[in-house]
This record gives structure tokens, sequence and C-alpha cells, in this order.
């Protein structure tokens, strides 16, 4: 009767303590809670600010981009590029770190079979007993078993799986970063495709007024420095031709690597095809949590550092561990397996650190400067994302302004050009009047195509800017 009147008051005793002790953990593992982060605000400087959390990164790129010969490439280079390739390596081992903290609430199990020769010396305790040699064999399982008191475990498992989910939004960035470059590497094609073709047209042109001004210089209405001048410059554009050539040779090599393939040349669009109708819509700089990865990634490791000082505030507690082994464990071989050859052993105990090497208080310390740090780093990866989104808006607005200009300045030099070369030809001009308006008005046709270029990769880098691609 006392026996079991004690067994109850123990069993009450432990289940009080294990309570307890259940209870204080919420006040050792803390729950993440995203920052007070006033670095959103005013983030794109701009007075049009948006009302609503509407997006163009939440288009996808093919609504976007509806050039059919980009659209292959783009899908060419998310399968075979190899920064994805690497990515997606890097995010399938975090996958598996990620899997291992889940496990951390499973006990450890372990089976071994062990054969022992023990030879017993005569003077010895036991050898007096035993005149000869001893054999004994076991077969024994382990288990070991800690209870996640203070969520040392869970904390464990959390910063494991937000370690995975930043590798998930590395990878995210990195098809973002990849999309962005092969449309913006396309344009640039398109707009040296553009480029060459005036080229060509103004060296047809210039090479008939090479013959134009050897008649002029004939009929004696020029002299000699007109036509070598006229040469020269019908030479400068052929020389401009050949660096444009280059040019379009080394950038569709740049697409070959962006698409994880040998150089080659690529069949593609006009630059004049290019339309982007889609709204140009901002979202609140708030969603730049949500569709910036590289933002999103810098929380996650925000997340991770958190649960790390968890787990290295609770390694300052006592941990409670159950141990267990059994199995059979015989003198003779042929008895092994026999009933009376089973063993038991159950052991539970709280461990308390005392002395240590300071080593508890020195991961303490370094996991709590290590969250300062990302907490510091991810506010830093919010500033420069607003401030991608705030020039690459504030580009596309400039260069839609200058496009206009651009195009009256050449509607001018155009007409400036042919009015000087008639006025020559009738004798009313200085052939010098004439080079200049011709080298003017190939400068600003060559000025207008980059400017068309450059509001495309403005587009494009708001796009990436935003958060798009990814999805």
């Amino acid at each position: 009767m006392k026996f079991t009147n004690k067994y109850k008051f123990f069993s009450k005793a432990i289940l009080v303590l294990l309570i307890s002790l259940t209870l204080q953990s919420c006040f050792v593992a803390k729950d993440y809670e995203r920052p007070e982060l006033v670095e959103t605000e005013n983030l794109f400087r701009t007075d049009n600010l948006p009302t609503d959390s509407v997006s163009i990164a939440d288009v996808s790129w093919k609504t976007l981009f509806t050039d059919q010969f980009l659209q292959h490439y783009v899908e060419e280079g998310l399968r075979n590029n190899m920064d994805v390739r690497i990515a997606i390596q890097q995010m399938i081992a975090a996958e598996a770190y990620a899997k291992q903290g889940k496990a951390g609430y499973l006990p450890s199990v372990g089976i071994g079979a062990n054969a022992t020769y023990q030879e017993l010396s005569e003077n010895s305790q036991f050898g007096s007993l035993f005149n000869e040699a001893i054999d004994q064999y076991d077969v024994t399982a382990n288990l070991s078993w800690e209870a996640d008191i203070w969520g040392k475990i869970r904390s464990n498992k959390r910063a494991t799986q937000a370690a995975y989910l930043q590798s998930v939004s590395g990878h995210q960035a990195v098809k973002t970063q990849l999309i962005s470059s092969i449309v913006n590497t396309y344009y640039n094609l398109l707009a040296l495709d553009a480029q060459l073709e005036v080229t060509k047209e103004t060296i047809t042109t210039r090479e008939s007024s090479v013959e134009t001004i050897k008649a002029l210089k004939d009929a004696g209405q020029v002299t000699l420095v007109a036509v070598d001048q006229n040469v020269a410059q019908y030479n400068n554009a052929k020389a401009l031709q050949v660096d444009i050539e280059i040019a379009i040779f080394k950038t569709e090599n740049t697409l070959s690597i962006l698409l994880g393939k040998a150089p080659q040349h690529f069949e593609r669009s006009s630059l004049d095809k290019q339309k982007i109708e889609q709204d140009i819509t901002l979202g609140v700089p708030a969603t730049l949590l949500s569709n910036r990865p590289d933002v999103m990634a810098a929380e996650y490791s925000l997340i991770q550092s958190f649960e790390l000082t968890n787990v290295a505030i609770s390694n300052f507690y006592p941990s409670l561990t159950l141990t267990a082994s059994g199995g059979f464990q015989s003198l003779e071989l042929d008895n092994l397996l026999s009933v009376n050859s089973l063993f038991a052993n159950i052991l539970g105990g709280l461990t308390q650190p005392l002395f240590n090497q300071r080593r508890l208080k020195t991961q303490k310390e370094v996991t709590l400067a290590q969250q300062e740090q990302s907490l510091l780093l991810f506010k830093r990866t919010l500033l420069v994302a607003g401030g991608e989104v705030s020039n690459a808006l504030f580009s596309y607005k400039s260069e839609t302004k200058k496009f206009e200009f651009r195009k009256n300045e050449v509607e001018a030099l155009r007409a400036a050009e042919s009015n000087s070369e008639a006025l020559l030809k009738n004798g009313y001009a200085n052939y010098l009047d004439l080079l200049t308006a011709r080298e003017s008005a190939l400068t600003a046709e060559l000025n207008i195509i980059d400017s068309k270029l450059q509001q495309l990769v403005a587009i494009v880098d708001l796009y990436e800017a935003l958060g798009g691609g990814w999805r």
C-alpha cells in the first residue's frame, strides 16, 4: 500500500514538473514577427502614389512580352541556363536539410551485434571464479529521444525551413534576372539590326553622293577638297557598319550564354514591332515584400537567424532525454535468441549545462549579432529594391519624353540634308553645310533607335525591379 501511494506521489510530481516546464517554454522560444519597416514609406519617390496593391509584377512574362521569338528564347533559357540549374541544386540541398530539421522530433534508433572474447587474469576478482575464458554475444537496440521542452527542436526545424525557402527565393531571383537579361539582350539585338539598316542606307546614299560631288567638281562648282571629304564621310559610314556588325556578333554570343548553348545566329523580329501594351502599375511599396525574390530571401535569412537565436538561448536550459536499450545477450551463441537472453534498460534524466568554457554564451552573443546583421541586410535590400523601382520608373518617363524630341530632331535634320543637297546642286550652298547635315542626320537616326531601345529596357528594368517574371 505504501509503495502504491509513493508511486502515485512521484507520478503526480513528475507530471506537475513536466507541465510547468512545458508552460515555461513559451518564455524561451519566441515566435517570429516581421519588424516595423518605416523604410517602405515613399519608397518609390513619386508624386503619383499607387492606391492599391495591383502591380505589373503580377503579370506573366508571356503576357508582357508577346514577341514569339523572344518567348521561345526565354523558355529555352529557363530550361538550360547554368545559373538556374545551379540554383535548383542549391534548392535541393536546402530541402534535404529542411527534411532533417523536421525529423528532429523523432527518436534516434540504432541496432548492432557484438561478439566478445575475454581472457581473465587468475589473480583478478572474477578470474578466481572462472578458470577459463568468457565468450559473450549480444544483439542490442538503442533508442534516444529528447523532449522539446524549451522549443529548441521546433526552432531548429523552423530555421532549416527558412533556409530552404531562402534558397527557393534565390532560385526565383535567378529566374527574374535571367528573363530580364534575355529580354534586354534580345532588344539590344533588334536595336543593332535597326542601326545597321540605317547605316547601310546611309552608305548607299553617300556612295551616290560621291559620284554627284565628282560631277560637280568636273563642272567646276566644287573643289577636290569637297570630293575628298565626301569620300571620307562615305568610308566613315562603312567603318560604322563594321562596328555595328561586331556588336551584333558579340551580342548574339551573349544571348547564347544566357540560353546555355553554343554561340550561333538567332532568328528575330524587328524593333518597330516591339510594343508593350500592358499598363504600367507599381502597386504599393509593401508589395515588394511578397514580389521581390531577393527581398523575400533577405527576410527568410532574418527568420533563420531569429530561430537560431532561439536555439542558442534554449541551450542554457536543462534538456530532458530518455534513453533505452534492449535486446539479446548470452554467453553461448546457441542460446542468444532465447527468451531468457532478453534484457532491457530505460533511463530518463535532466541535464543542466554549467561550465562549458563559455561556449553557450559565445553562441548566444554571436547569434544575436547575426540576427541584427540579417535585419540590417533585410532593410538595405528593401531600400535597394525601392531605389531600383524609382530609377526604372523615372527612366521610362524620361525616355518617353525624349523619344518625341528625337523624332522631331530626325525630321528636321533629314529635311536639312535634303535642302542642303538641292541648294548645293544649284550653287546656293557650301558643300560643308551638306556634310554637316548628313552627319547630324545619321547621328539623330541612330539616337532615335537608341531612345526606342531605352524605353523598352526601362520597362523591363521596372518589371524586374517590382519582382516580376518568376511566377
